[in-house]
């Protein structure tokens, strides 16, 4: 079968699951909408769906070795500004990281896979997955059994931006994304009247001596060698001028691409945050939000993949591409070989000047008769 030229046929039908998605966008671990639309396309298309965890599974092929393809499908908890005629209508919810394309791409690919079922060497599995954005989806199906027997996996990820479509982004064997620690750091302190400070173990005065000290693990304890970057997006306490407050809240997250280096600042932000909340007579107390490693990608299966694309005419490839972001699949990579690819999504004018996670983003609909030739053919070819 021809996937390039399949896929550019359902280049429409990619468009319109990718907009349903995109419409109807939900966030966090409960996605029935998409869960239903992704059980019901699928069984258009001849496959019989699974529940698996909070997500969606389903098998195709002749046994032998198994290939995972994953996609996400949770979107994010902000409004829309793209200005599209079928943006997210609620205000509090919007796909600005494309896993509208993800869903869309390997409904998709599915179909085209299906079609060519006799051919396949082996045996393709399809991961559905929700809360991406909240680093908990790619461990509630791991929990439920995605990866049993599985000898392989791959996700592409679009990427908008200044750039064509058309570019296809690697790391063959090397870190492609950081890992991230999210944590909550509620310090406990004692409240008064504003007059009587005396009175008080000030919460906020504890948090803002936390916070200088946090800043100050990455510029004198983290190797200046790797990327390291600790942010606290989080800064709470309080409701009233003159009353200081019990507690005090810090949110944030540490990521990195280096194991050693992700030991140590998450140990010290631990430390930091206990001793000195000690230092000035309350207490802290510390929740892990999120404990994602770095994505690592498999050499030898990321080059089999790289030399797959490049029998797409039209396919530019980037490798060496690395990222400070990160992204749960890097739990799938740690468990299984494992390779992870950005797809340009991009537009070359205006459109492209908003980032992901940004309410303004926009996304090419041209890598929909891209993404599923590529699904498609990676998995095939590999089976082979």
């Amino acid at each position: 079968m021809n996937y390039i030229q399949r896929a550019q046929d359902l280049k429409e039908e990619t468009v319109a699951h990718r907009r349903y998605f995109h419409t109807n966008a939900e966030v966090g671990l409960e996605t029935p909408k998409a869960v239903d639309y992704v059980m019901e396309q699928l069984k258009k298309s001849g496959l019989s769906p699974e529940r698996c965890g909070h997500g969606v599974t389903a098998a195709i092929g002749t046994g032998g070795k198994t290939l995972l393809l994953r996609a996400d499908m949770d979107a994010l908890p902000m409004g829309e500004e793209s200005g599209e005629p079928f943006a997210c209508p609620t205000g509090t919810e919007a796909h600005a990281c494309g896993h509208d394309f993800h869903a869309a791409m390997l409904l998709t690919a599915a179909k085209i896979l299906k079609e060519n079922e006799t051919a396949l060497k082996g045996t393709v599995r399809f991961m559905f997955q929700p809360a991406e954005e909240t680093f908990e989806g790619a461990k509630d199906m791991i929990a439920h059994g995605i990866l049993e027997g599985v000898d392989a996996a791959l996700a592409f990820h679009v990427g908008p931006g200044k750039m064509p479509p058309g570019l296809f982004m690697y790391n063959a064997g090397g870190v492609m994304m950081s890992s991230v620690d999210g944590f909550k750091i509620t310090v406990h302190g004692k409240g008064a009247h504003g007059a009587y400070p005396n009175s008080s173990i000030d919460p906020i005065n504890i948090a803002v001596h936390i916070y200088l000290a946090l800043e100050s693990l990455i510029a004198r304890e983290a190797d200046p060698s790797k990327n390291c970057v600790l942010t606290v997006g989080n800064f709470s306490a309080g409701s009233a001028a003159n009353i200081i407050p019990d507690t005090a809240v810090l949110q944030g997250t540490i990521r990195t691409n280096d194991k050693d280096c992700r030991t140590l600042l998450v140990r010290r932000m631990k430390e930091a945050a206990v001793g000195i909340a000690q230092v000035y007579g309350g207490t802290a107390e510390i929740e892990m939000l999120s404990e994602v490693p770095p994505l690592v990608c498999d050499r030898e299966l990321t080059e089999q993949m790289a030399g797959y694309l490049q029998e797409i005419p039209g396919l530019t490839p980037v490798p060496g591409v690395a990222a400070n972001a990160s992204e749960d699949f890097a739990i799938v990579a740690e468990r299984v070989p494992s390779t992870f690819m950005y797809l340009s999504a991009g537009f070359e004018d205006e459109r492209g000047e908003a980032p992901a996670h940004n309410p303004k983003v926009r996304f090419n609909e041209d890598v929909c008769a891209i993404g599923p030739a590529c699904l498609a053919l990676c998995a095939t070819r590999w089976l082979e």
